[in-house]
């Protein structure tokens, strides 16, 4: 009788440290190549450029009060 795979086996692999490390390095190439530019952001700015709004978050579908 055929031996049943565990699920480790059949989960799908995952890159290695250096697989990844060297795509994201080609990744870079190309940007570059096709005209692409790499701008050194100051240590603790934010992307963020619209922070006025609501701080709760609404779960469910309750009417709101008009």
């Amino acid at each position: 009788m055929a031996k049943k795979a565990t699920g480790a086996s059949k989960r799908k692999q995952q890159p290695s440290a250096l697989e990844t490390r060297e795509s994201i390095e080609e990744q870079v190439q190309a940007f570059l190549a096709g005209g692409g530019e790499i701008q050194q952001v100051p240590k603790g700015v934010s992307g963020q450029t619209n922070t006025s709004g609501p701080k709760h978050i609404t779960l469910g579908k309750k009417p709101r009060a008009s």
